[in-house]
């Protein structure tokens, strides 16, 4: 479902939140483009917690802390590097209207950023949106090898321990397949946020400065339960 919001109501952060609660959300044709149009996919995206995958040179990367992962230290940077274009992304969804919207979730504490730092710079990182016990992932950036992945393992950890139950990432990427994404209908997925929006998902359960290892035994106790 698609539809241009200008011919129904102004987004503020609260109808926006309204809308991730009902399955919905919203993008932009282009950065210059000022409109925004809701989007509901008959298939959504998510990364059931019980199928996550983490490659093992990944693994080794988080180990060795190639990267500093912060949490929510420059959200605006990371927007900022979702909304880049690059080789493999000329144009980008992410519009002026887009970024005051998101800025103004997180200052509401309903966004959050994951970071990943090398040498004092922001290389890499992702933000989404946090309402109940879900996690709706919006955009990834890497401006090196391995960045934006490493900060997607710290979330998924971060999102476990802290008692989510769903990660939507509203599209799948084979990318994101790699981690364990699927596509499910659209019905299954609004039984999955019902279920989500029940209940509250601690953001911090995890310390905000959680090591790499600390993250894999997150993960590997998920996956120690899974088998038993």
């Amino acid at each position: 479902m698609a539809g241009s919001d200008d011919v129904v109501l102004e987004i503020t952060p609260q109808v926006l939140l309204k809308a991730y609660a009902c399955g919905i959300f919203p993008m932009a044709e282009s950065a210059e483009d000022p409109g925004l149009y809701w989007i509901e996919p008959e298939l959504r995206g998510i990364v059931p917690f019980e199928r996550i995958h983490v490659p093992k040179r990944l693994s080794r990367t988080i180990r060795q802390e190639i990267f500093t992962v912060r949490i929510d230290s420059d959200f605006d940077g990371v927007i900022g590097g979702c909304a880049e274009s690059t080789p493999d992304r000329g144009k980008t969804w992410i519009n002026a209207r887009i970024r005051r919207l998101y800025q103004e979730l997180y200052e509401l504490g309903h966004c959050h950023s994951v970071e990943a730092w090398r040498d004092g710079r922001l290389v890499g990182g992702l933000y989404g949106v946090r309402l109940g016990k879900a996690f709706f992932g919006e955009s990834m950036f890497s401006r090196e090898r391995d960045a934006s992945k490493v900060a997607l393992v710290h979330l998924m950890a971060r999102l476990i321990a802290g008692g989510f139950t769903l990660l939507d990432t509203q599209f799948v990427t084979e990318h994101l397949r790699r981690f364990g994404a699927v596509e499910i209908p659209r019905h299954d997925y609004h039984v999955l946020l019902e279920d989500s929006l029940n209940g509250f998902g601690d953001f911090f359960a995890l310390d905000r400065e959680a090591d790499g290892a600390a993250v894999l035994k997150v993960l590997a106790d998920k996956a120690g339960q899974r088998h038993r």
